[in-house]
Formats: C-alpha cells, sequence, structure tokens
C-alpha cells in the first residue's frame, strides 16, 4: 500500500488570491519552511548578485557605534547577522519560520518569534535591520510599534523590500523578470514555482512610500527617509526612535 501524501500548504489561493490575516500568517510561515534549504542560493540568482550590495547599504545606513546590538528581524537564514558581524556589531536574530532557523548559518544567537510580538524588554536594542520581509508582515502598524517599543530612544531602523519603479522602461523590465522569469527559475531550481509566483506579487500588499514612511512616523520614528536602488526595484526605509 502507498503512502499518504500530504499537499504542501498553499500560498496562493486556487484563483491566485493573496492571502490575508492569519490564514498569511500560516500559509507564508509553511512556505519559508519549505524554501530553506535552497532559500540563499535562490536570493542570488534573483537578485543577479545584487543582493550583497543591498544588505550593506542597509548596515551602514543603521550608523550605529561598534559593538552595537542589532536585531536581525525575519532573519531567514542569517545573511544579514553575518553582515552586520562583519562591520562589528552583535546580532541576534528572530524569525517565525523553524525551517529557516534551522538552515541559519551564523553564531548569532537566533529565537524564534513573531515580528508583531517581539520577546525582547522594552528599549533594549540598539538597532533593527529587516531583509525584504515587510510585505510578509501581517499588520505593518503593529510591527513598526514593536520595533519603537524594543529600541532604546535613538536607536535605529533599516527595512529593505522590494518596490514598483516608477519609470514606465524599469517598471516593465521589472515585470518581466520578478513576474516572468523568477517563477520559472522557481519550479526549475526550486522545485516551487507557486512560491516564486508568491514572493513577486506579494508587493502588492506594501502601502504606497508615503504611506509606509508616516506608518513609522506614526510608530514612534522621526527622521524617517526612504532611498531606491536598481532603478527604483528595491527600498530602503529608515527612521530614528524618538
Amino acid at each position: 500500500m502507498s503512502e499518504p501524501t500530504t499537499e504542501p500548504t498553499r500560498v496562493l489561493g486556487p484563483d491566485g488570491a493573496l492571502p490575508t490575516g492569519e490564514s498569511k500568517h500560516r500559509a507564508v510561515q509553511a512556505m519559508f519552511d519549505r524554501l530553506a534549504p535552497s532559500y540563499e542560493r535562490m536570493n542570488r540568482v534573483i537578485s543577479l548578485g545584487q543582493d550583497r550590495r543591498w544588505r550593506r547599504h542597509a548596515v551602514e545606513s543603521l550608523s550605529l557605534p561598534l559593538g552595537s546590538l542589532v536585531l536581525d528581524l525575519a532573519c531567514g537564514t542569517a545573511d544579514l547577522c553575518r553582515d552586520l558581524d562583519a562591520y562589528g556589531q552583535r546580532a541576534i536574530g528572530l524569525d517565525f519560520s523553524e525551517g529557516m532557523l534551522h538552515n541559519a548559518r551564523t553564531d548569532a544567537p537566533l529565537v524564534r518569534g513573531d515580528a508583531a510580538s517581539l520577546p525582547f524588554p522594552d528599549g533594549s536594542i540598539d538597532g533593527i535591520i529587516c531583509g525584504f520581509a515587510l510585505r510578509n508582515f501581517v499588520d505593518l502598524g503593529t510591527v513598526f510599534r514593536e520595533c519603537a517599543r524594543v529600541l532604546r530612544p535613538g536607536g535605529r531602523l533599516a527595512a529593505l523590500d522590494a518596490a514598483v519603479p516608477e519609470h514606465a522602461i524599469m517598471r516593465a523590465g521589472n515585470a518581466v523578470w520578478f513576474r516572468g522569469a523568477v517563477p520559472l527559475l522557481g519550479r526549475m531550481l526550486a522545485r516551487d514555482g507557486e512560491a516564486y509566483s508568491y514572493l513577486p506579487r506579494s508587493t502588492a500588499y506594501l502601502p504606497p512610500s508615503t504611506t509606509l514612511l508616516e506608518t513609522m512616523h506614526t510608530a514612534g520614528f522621526g527622521g524617517s527617509a526612504r532611498r531606491t536602488f536598481t532603478g527604483g526595484s528595491v527600498q530602503l526605509l529608515t527612521g530614528t526612535r524618538v
């Protein structure tokens, strides 16, 4: 008798719709658990190797003294933890995906937890960095408020994520690559075309840049700013805890 098979939790609905609310939380967690073994390699491929440069900009934008305690929020397999260590910072990683933490390559302490309810005392962190995870959170306002709570006054936040270029030609090229080529590469290299269809489409979760900056300000961040890279396809949000 054949063994029963278990279908993976789908991250897209039958009609291709993006999940919302608690169903989004469950589906995205399950997706990252199964993507974890090949996640870093795929990041290099789909970013054409540019992810290293984007992460370097994010770490440098923190502008914190050496030895500062920096939380890598939604750390995945801990790329940014390693970058922080190389810059002389003390990293700690947090992710809700057990699979990602299991595949992380870092000497930094790692914590399994939820960005909407951080397991750290008020004012205990010097900086927070987040790489391409804002669109995967269910409630960005709650996450930004939690970041503000655990940061000390003067602490810094830097968050990288995808963006849609404003220039028409760059926007068309971005669509061809991320909505056309990336799902195909996901099917070929990671054997998960659905997940790599979700990831480009998930930029739809992100509000306009003015709303993002206003949400940060309301949460307790001053001097919030936004920079873009690679023709506007990547954005870096920064702010200082007031």
